[in-house]
């Protein structure tokens, strides 16, 4: 039962380009499900939405998911998959500015920022643009002490251009634009130099409800195939390269060795859960990066599914006796919260650098689990490392040898210790990060972007320039 909302109930519409699983999509899931709790009626309009590749309130029916598949595929032979991003995201404005789709007060963008312009000329409607860190400094390279390492050669630059041009453009467009973190919001200001506007922080926060022990059923088939006693290290992430998942497996490795022989840690395991979509090469080849790993460091393995997922894997020779490291792909909502909220569980690896904000930790914060993270992006907003009383986590270069030597520390703590780091990091999740906090924010933002009044017809300057852009795009939509 909705809670009673203050203000005026808006109707707002959410457009995310795939609500598969990672953290982008749990932030689009919780701001949708905390406006709805604050009285708010919210739609999700996307591209693609796999009910066997998704977050439970997508699938269950708490949130009202409207997935318009188009005619345009991802990339053409794993190529130009901006491009098509912009076809695909055409496509589903046409859907949503029809005439059969109800109107909206507002619109929440995140991730893509094509269909701004047209949604507020066309559609008559302000937008507010949630950036979780800028398309284009993803696309170049690494973004290392504030440089941008770029990869690809001068063809690729020339293709770039006008997709960076078109990002700026379109962003500029938006009537609030919001951060996902401090460090977003300056490096947005660094590389969006035409955007005269700082970015409102408004951090993701998580639905505290869903960690609580008391939402774990341990006889679920799903729970009882990752329950155990074993001393457990969990890393949860997509599996993507840029995620750095290896160093997860590498500082494990190093830390089995330095705890052989203590009797409550020899038997010691690694979790690494995340989202898993076979149609994309990077987690495939990233996926089986990690398998060579595990391999090259002689340790034992096995993958798991829960049952709603059924994606195809790679045939794996797996160990299903005590294996030393356990791949949980896709996992749910529930075994999320079991791993989380299990006493085996000895830490939180976060291994993305430069991450642009990280619900990883924050999730193990709210579960009294102590995290260990790069000491380089969003974390370092979200985890005190302190040896003073507030510490709350860990936070180091991505060296193995750095990271096995504070796991050691970790693993070695008092039960008093980490009772205290706990109840610590509790308390700051809770202050900082919860859900209610976040809906708020984008609430304030929403009703901050409708108070602006109609749209102003300049925008119609903007259409007629993307217009000419995105003839392309636009041909490749309608051919079907």
């Amino acid at each position: 039962m909705t809670a009673a909302c203050p203000h005026k109930q808006l109707r707002v519409a959410f457009v995310h380009p795939d609500l598969g699983i990672g953290g982008a999509e749990r932030l689009v899931v919780d701001a949708a499900l905390g406006l709805q709790k604050l009285g708010h009626a919210v739609d999700i309009y996307t591209s693609h939405h796999d009910p066997n590749h998704c977050f439970d309130e997508t699938r269950d029916g708490t949130l009202n998911v409207h997935a318009i598949h188009p005619p345009v595929p991802r990339a053409f032979k794993g190529k130009f998959h901006i491009l098509f991003s912009h076809a695909r995201q055409l496509h589903l404005i046409t859907h949503l500015l029809g005439s059969s789709v109800p109107k909206y007060d507002v619109y929440f963008v995140d991730q893509l920022s094509t269909c701004i312009p047209f949604l507020r000329a066309f559609g008559h409607t302000r937008v507010v643009f949630y950036c979780h860190f800028p398309d284009k400094l993803l696309a170049d390279g690494a973004y290392v002490e504030g440089k941008i390492q770029r990869k690809g050669g001068l063809l690729k630059r020339i293709y770039r251009f006008p997709m960076d041009w078109l990002e700026e453009v379109t962003t500029r467009q938006a009537d609030v634009i919001l951060a996902n973190s401090n460090f977003t919001s300056r490096v947005f200001r660094a590389h969006f130099t035409s955007i005269g506007v700082t970015p409102q922080v408004v951090y993701p926060g998580i639905n505290l409800a869903a960690y609580e022990v008391t939402n774990v059923d341990h006889k679920d088939p799903d729970i009882l195939q990752i329950t155990s006693d074993r001393p457990t290290l969990l890393s949860l992430n997509r599996f993507e390269k840029k995620k750095n998942a290896s160093l997860a497996i590498e500082a494990f490795a190093r830390l089995r060795k330095k705890v052989e022989g203590t009797p409550h840690l020899n038997s010691m395991r690694l979790v690494i859960a995340g989202g898993y979509d076979p149609r994309l090469e990077d987690n495939m080849m990233c996926f089986v990066s990690l398998v060579d790993r595990v391999k090259a460091n002689s340790l034992t393995y096995d993958i798991i599914q829960p049952g709603s997922s059924k994606v195809n894997i790679p045939p794996f020779q797996t160990t299903k006796q005590d294996p030393s490291v356990v791949f949980l792909l896709n996992f749910t909502t529930s075994q999320r919260s079991a791993l989380l909220s299990s006493s085996s569980t000895l830490s939180l690896l976060y291994t993305p650098e430069n991450e642009h904000f990280g619900i990883g930790p924050v999730e193990g914060m709210v579960c009294g689990v102590p995290v260990l993270a790069c000491n380089s992006g969003g974390p370092t907003e979200s985890v005190v490392d302190s040896p003073l009383a507030e510490r709350t986590g860990w936070l180091c270069k991505p060296d193995p040898d750095v990271w096995a030597e504070a796991l050691l520390e970790i693993v070695s703590m008092s039960k008093e210790e980490r009772k205290a780091l706990a109840e610590r990091a509790t308390a700051r999740a809770k202050e900082k990060f919860g859900m209610e906090a976040m809906a708020k924010g984008i609430e304030s933002a929403l009703e901050n972007a409708i108070a602006m009044g109609s749209v102003n017809v300049l925008t119609w300057v903007w259409i007629i320039l993307l217009s000419i852009f995105c003839v392309p795009l636009v041909a490749l939509v309608a051919f079907r």
